[in-house]
């Protein structure tokens, strides 16, 4: 059978390497796919801004899935429009992707149906934001309301930093210096202002048909640019599975108070959730998880470690939760850790550099894989194409021992510029 992969990135390429395991696939397609998915797949030159032309591809293919990695087609309506031609196809409705789409509507959405989150106010008037922040001080959380590829969010730890990002978000379509287009929804610029929350935070993602859960294996990734969780807020700058804060307690607690409550809620308000959904979770000194975001994907570098670890056949999954029997399932997982540290390009977060030629790539083998995300080839040669240019995910018998791996894969790899961290997982191994 033949699948298809919806995105570019990290996650796609992890997606694309699994499903090219799986027993009955014969072919995978990537669209557009990177430098390095073509290792495990064919690219298909459609933009992911073209859902008629990708819903014309998978028909004129016979493809049996499609797959969807990022946000911006799910919010765009790519799963509707392939149902409606009778297309099977893995991932939220437009309506039900509004749970990440929309950081307003998932705010309020939590609020009615109990969910615990941080206390938020939303904002489309610069002058009451601004009041607002001085009224309720720092440190403070500023979120612009629309897709921002995982980075329209500014954790303030002074007032000055607040107002600089409300004055960023509200009066223009850009993240300010970061030169990033923020996709508003209807109604125009909007920021959701909410209390900073105190703890760890671990990513907590599910598979669902609408009604049935299967959950993932625990991750967590390290968001600040440098070593020691500081500097600026990225896309994710490395991640490791699984995440030893999240007890058996906490996992129950997850399921019980955030997840199941969630899909209750989206079928009763007439959005049912199919796809991935991923709840960003702050977990406090007394182990009680609170809702930092919603996301309606896998996350990016999380999707790598994950699938590292996982050994179930991901097709059949998919085809599972695509059929509405995910009750049907039970995962089976690598019990070692899976750990991965990202390779970003000079000047990333603010100004990414693009072209610069990448070499001496470690081979891939059953412990350790590079996954490309920002990476293209030009006349043959691998260059770099964006902010994070590859993800280099490595299996241990322990955190240190996966971390020890993985940068080894890093250090061999060459292209001017590259940043990274030394300390990924630190947390875990601290625990």
């Amino acid at each position: 059978m033949k699948v298809l992969v919806i995105g570019s990135g990290g996650r796609e390429h992890a997606l694309a390497w699994k499903l090219a395991q799986c027993d009955r696939v014969q072919r995978v397609f990537v669209a557009p796919g990177n430098g390095g998915t073509a290792s495990d797949a064919s690219l298909v030159t459609v933009a992911l801004h073209t859902p008629e032309a990708l819903a014309d591809f998978a028909q004129a293919e016979k493809v049996a899935l499609t797959v969807v990695g990022p946000e911006a087609p799910l919010a765009a309506g790519v799963v509707d429009l392939f149902r409606s031609r009778g297309l099977r196809i893995f991932g939220p409705t437009k309506a039900a992707a509004e749970l990440e789409s929309s950081k307003a509507y998932a705010k309020a959405f939590m609020q009615r149906h109990g969910i615990p989150t941080a206390r938020s106010a939303t904002f489309t008037d610069a002058t009451a934001a601004h009041a607002y922040l001085d009224e309720q001080g720092a440190p403070i959380v500023v979120k612009a309301d629309g897709l921002a590829a995982g980075k329209g969010v500014v954790v303030a730890m002074t007032l000055e930093e607040a107002h600089a990002a409300v004055s960023d978000m509200l009066p223009a379509n850009t993240l300010g210096e970061t030169g990033l287009e923020i996709r508003h929804n209807e109604g125009g610029a909007r920021v959701v202002i909410e209390e900073f929350m105190q703890g760890e935070e671990a990513s907590f993602i599910v598979l669902c048909d609408g009604a049935n859960v299967v959950t993932l294996a625990t991750s967590q990734d390290h968001k600040r640019i440098f070593e020691g969780d500081t500097g600026p807020n990225t896309g994710g700058m490395g991640a490791y599975s699984p995440a030893p804060v999240v007890t058996p307690n906490v996992h129950a607690k997850a399921m019980h108070e955030i997840i199941w409550p969630t899909i209750h809620g989206m079928a009763r308000e007439g959005r049912p959730f199919t796809g991935f959904l991923y709840a960003g979770l702050m977990i406090d000194a007394q182990g009680q998880p609170r809702t930092v975001e919603f996301n309606c994907r896998l996350g990016d570098p999380e999707a790598q470690v994950i699938l590292m670890r996982l050994k179930s056949d991901l097709f059949e999954l998919l085809l599972h939760a695509t059929d509405g029997t995910l009750d049907k399932v039970e995962l089976q997982w690598d019990r070692r850790t899976a750990l991965g540290v990202v390779m970003a390009a000079a000047g990333y977060p603010a100004a990414p550099r693009k072209g610069d030629a990448i070499t001496a790539l470690p081979a891939g083998h059953a412990d350790l894989q590079v996954f490309h995300a920002g990476t293209t080839l030009q006349d043959g040669r691998l260059v770099t194409s964006g902010g994070r240019v590859l993800c280099v995910t490595a299996l241990g018998e322990s955190v240190k021992l996966a971390q020890q791996r993985a940068l080894e894969g890093v250090r061999q790899v060459q292209f001017a510029g590259a940043q990274w961290r030394n300390d990924i997982g630190h947390r875990a191994i601290k625990h």
